[in-house]
């Protein structure tokens, strides 16, 4: 699909030094999927908040022990 944009001067002139005259479209095609894809991700992460209790977990004594018992757990990590 075609679409119309403008486009200030020197943010053409940065564009054509990043990715050429010649590579505009797929350029911008990238940065705006890149975009989308973080804004859809934030969207999750705030939609989370607030879905995990302030307490009860098995962490809560001493997270960074439980840290430990997890990636020791692990067998595919290292060190």
């Amino acid at each position: 699909m075609r679409l119309h944009i403008t486009l200030g001067e020197e943010l053409v002139e940065e564009l054509d030094r990043r990715a050429g005259k010649r590579r505009r479209s797929a350029y911008i095609t990238a940065l705006i999927r890149r975009g989308l894809d973080d804004e859809r991700r934030w969207d999750e992460i705030e939609a989370a908040l607030g879905t995990i209790d302030a307490t009860g977990h098995p962490w809560d004594e001493d997270p960074a022990a439980w840290v430990r018992e997890q990636r020791s757990a692990d067998p595919a990590r290292t060190g």
